[in-house]
C-alpha cells in the first residue's frame, strides 16, 4: 500500500515522534557521506496552486539532497491552471513520478488527487492543514526545550489551518494548548472536542493574555491566511488585541519559544522587538522545514 501524508494522523500511533527522530538524524548528517540518498534515480512532482517560499525551497532542495529529482509545477504555467482535473493530474503524473507534493486551497482538491495518484501523495498545505508546518514547529520545540510533553503551549491569532494542525498534534500527543481567538475565529469546535475526549487539554479563550500566561511555547500566525486577503481590513479590527507583544512574552515562561511561520505582519500579529528578540525561534523554526520536509519524503517512500 502507498502511504499518502495528508495528516498528522496518517504517521500512526507514535508516528510524530520517530519521524522527529529521523528529523534530527538527516539533520546531523547533512553535507556528509554519512547522509542517505534514499531518492536517488526518483523524482518528485511538488505542485503549487498558491504562492510558496519554504514549502517550495524546502522541498526542493530536500528532494535533491535525498538523491532525487524535483519537478516544480505552479498552476500559472500548467495545465491544472486551465481547469484540469485533480484526478487526471494525478493519473499522468503517477506514470512519470515517484511522489507527488501538493499545495492547494480546499481539502477536496488534494483528497481527489491522492485518491487516483498511484504513487504517495504529500499535503504540502490546505486551506484546513499544514502538517508540514506543523512538524518543523515540534522540531524546533524540541531542539530547544529537549521535549515536548509536560510544556504549556498558548496559539495566539486565527483559528486557521495551523491552529487546526496544531489542534491535532496535541491530539495525537496528549498537549496543553490554549487558543486565544476573537469572537467567530476559533477553529471547529468539533475538532477542539476530539482532542479533549482524546486527553488532550485544549480550551478556547477570548483573552491573549490568558492563553500566555506561563506558556512555554507562543505561536501566532498571519491575520489574513493566502485567500483572504479581500478580508484584510476586517481582519485587523477584530484582531487587534491578539498581537504577540513584549507584555504576553513576560507573561509567559522565562525560557518560552515564540514561533511564526511567516511571511509575518510587524507591528499586526507580532511586534518587531519579539520577533527579533531573543526567545524568538522563527528563523530556526524556518530552517527546519528542509530536515522534517526530508523526513516526511522518505516516509512516504517507504524507506523509513
Amino acid at each position: 500500500m502507498k502511504r499518502d501524508f495528508l495528516s498528522l494522523s496518517d504517521l500512526g500511533p507514535g508516528g510524530i515522534e520517530r519521524l522527529l527522530d529521523l528529523s534530527a538524524e538527516l539533520h546531523k548528517t547533512r553535507g556528509t557521506a554519512d547522509h542517505p540518498r534514499p531518492m536517488a534515480g526518483r523524482s518528485a512532482a511538488l505542485l503549487f496552486d498558491k504562492a510558496s517560499t519554504r514549502t517550495r525551497v524546502s522541498l526542493e532542495i530536500a528532494v535533491h539532497e535525498l538523491g532525487g529529482y524535483p519537478v516544480v509545477i505552479t498552476a500559472q504555467g500548467s495545465q491544472i491552471g486551465r481547469g484540469e482535473p485533480e484526478a487526471d493530474t494525478a493519473r499522468v503524473l503517477s506514470r512519470i513520478v515517484d511522489i507527488i507534493t501538493y499545495r492547494t486551497f480546499e481539502s477536496s482538491r488534494l483528497v481527489e488527487l491522492a485518491r487516483a495518484a498511484t504513487v504517495p501523495v504529500v499535503n504540502a498545505l490546505t486551506d484546513d492543514a499544514h502538517p508540514l508546518q506543523l512538524l518543523a514547529d515540534l522540531y524546533t520545540v524540541r531542539a530547544v526545550r529537549g521535549k515536548l510533553a509536560g510544556l504549556s503551549y498558548a496559539w495566539v491569532g486565527d483559528g486557521n489551518n495551523m491552529a487546526r494542525s496544531w489542534i491535532e498534534a496535541a491530539r495525537l500527543l496528549g498537549l496543553q494548548l490554549a487558543l486565544a481567538c476573537p469572537a467567530g475565529f476559533e477553529p471547529p469546535g468539533q475538532e477542539v472536542a476530539l482532542a479533549n475526549r482524546a486527553g488532550a487539554k485544549v480550551p478556547i479563550t477570548h483573552d491573549a493574555r490568558q492563553a500566555c500566561e506561563g506558556a512555554d511555547v507562543i505561536r501566532t500566525d498571519v491575520w489574513a491566511s493566502m485567500g483572504q486577503e479581500h478580508e484584510t481590513e476586517r481582519r485587523k479590527r477584530a484582531f487587534a488585541a491578539f498581537c504577540v507583544t513584549n507584555e504576553l512574552v513576560r507573561l509567559a515562561s522565562s525560557e518560552v519559544v515564540v514561533l511564526h511561520c511567516l511571511p509575518a505582519h510587524r507591528g499586526e500579529e507580532i511586534e518587531a522587538d519579539v520577533i527579533e528578540g531573543p526567545r524568538s525561534f522563527v528563523w530556526d523554526q524556518a530552517g527546519a522545514r528542509l530536515h522534517t520536509g526530508k523526513a516526511v519524503l522518505v516516509w512516504a517512500l517507504g524507506k523509513a
